[in-house]
């Protein structure tokens, strides 16, 4: 079986030099937002404080638009240069980049859409700061869509409840999933609409703050003006950027935990005046086996980022071609190979460097004052979103068999069922 395809334009604006000119000119820009963000990510954790403030932060600074094209108010940034930016996030509170994730899926799937009018709408607004949550897992098996979108005396209503409804508490927006008696459908309400109650019950030991809690719906009111798609689950699959995406954000933020447990384990080590099993005063930063320690943290964190790196470009190469004509189902279903491989190692990766980072010190490593296990936490949270084990089957079914369509893949086989990969 063939490797996965490239389909890298270096004369296209996302060739590297051009990356690179982003990702610095956003790394400076975004650098003191996210030193800030840093600074009280200890403390929200201790408290389980919802990061509110953050995410405004964000907003002001125009993170939430960076992906909007400059046409509808945005920046335009390549992927590149955006998931770049969500791993030095990522690095400052790793909560922050899932709380947006579904908002950045819905961008992805606009900019997919061929329904000018809808990417004008949505896209406009969302470049004047809105933020979209996304209301679209059951946590029950027994039904697919639990939520229903009725009628009564000539006005719509939603009805029903939904679990995983990441960024929720932070949107402006939910993005529904719901049954209408005769399809499924994908409808945005207001955050505040009345009987609409957003709960704060997620209960994961890690991503504590994302607010993946439950969504209940009690005779919601609906503007059919905001219900933009119809579908249905036997559908064919569609050529989509999204699967990729989702996945690749979460790389991302894998990448930046694995960075935060470098630049832990330096900041604690360098402020150490004893290594553990040695009496007397004995400079850790001095001991050829913490140096060891530190090394290879510092070359998982090169590892991760490179990996999150190589995946963005690939997906931006995909987009050109897209963009282009030049795709077909073969090109999604490589970006999707290459996808499930990074996830593997980045996750195992990430998880090594959450553990080894507790080899720089004794018992005082683990005072929960400096809470260095909310990055195992973390990124094993982040890990178990779309289990590994199952992907890699897929992959090796793929390379031996060329099968790309059971479920073991995992890939989208109706229009919703990327994003429901990003609520789950």
């Amino acid at each position: 079986m063939p490797a996965p395809e490239s389909h890298q334009n270096p004369n296209h604006p996302t060739a590297d030099a051009a990356q690179l000119f982003d990702e610095d000119a956003l790394t400076h820009r975004f650098a003191p937002i996210f030193a800030r963000i840093a600074e009280g990510a200890v403390h929200r954790e201790q408290n389980r404080e919802l990061p509110y403030a953050p995410v405004e932060w964000l907003r002001e600074a125009g993170y939430t638009k960076l992906r909007v094209p400059k046409r509808y108010g945005g920046e335009g940034v390549t992927l590149t240069a955006f998931l770049a930016l969500v791993t030095r996030l990522g690095e400052a509170d790793s909560n922050l980049p899932q709380i947006l994730r579904v908002h950045g899926g819905f961008i992805e799937s606009l900019l997919e859409n061929d329904d000018e009018p809808l990417r004008d709408r949505w896209l406009t607004r969302i470049a004047q700061g809105q933020i979209i949550g996304g209301a679209v897992s059951d946590r029950s098996s027994v039904t697919n869509n639990s939520v229903r979108l009725t009628q009564t005396n000539g006005a719509w209503h939603l009805d029903g409840e939904k679990y995983y409804t990441t960024g929720t508490l932070y949107a402006d927006w939910v993005d529904v999933t719901a049954h209408d008696g005769q399809s499924d459908v994908r409808v945005l309400v207001k955050s505040d609409a009345p009987g609409l109650a957003r709960i704060d019950d997620w209960d994961g030991f890690g991503q504590r703050l994302t607010g993946s809690g439950t969504a209940r719906f009690e005779h919601v009111p609906v503007s059919l003006d905001n219900l933009y798609r119809r579908y249905s689950a036997a559908e064919p699959r569609r050529n989509s950027l999204l699967t990729a995406y989702y996945q690749a954000l979460h790389v991302a933020n894998l990448a930046g935990i694995s960075r935060a447990a470098l630049r832990d384990a330096v900041a604690f080590t360098q402020g150490k005046t004893r290594t553990f099993g040695i009496p007397g005063e004995s400079s850790p930063r001095d001991n050829p086996l913490v140096h060891r320690v530190v090394g290879r943290l510092a070359s998982l964190a090169y590892s991760t980022q490179s990996i999150s790196a190589s995946l963005a470009r690939a997906i931006d190469a995909v987009s050109v071609a897209r963009q282009e004509g030049r795709t077909n189902e073969q090109t999604y279903i490589h970006l999707d190979i290459q996808t499930f491989q990074a996830q593997q190692i980045v996750i195992e990766q990430t998880l090594q460097a959450a553990t080894l980072l507790f080899e720089v010190g004794g018992a005082s490593a683990t005072s929960e004052t400096r809470r260095f296990d909310r990055y195992w936490r973390n990124a094993r949270v982040l890990a178990s979103h779309n289990p590994a084990i199952i992907r890699e089957a897929a992959i090796g079914d793929f390379y031996l068999n060329g099968n790309a369509h059971n479920e073991r893949f995992g890939v989208a086989r109706h229009p919703a069922a990327e994003t429901l990969a990003a609520e789950s």
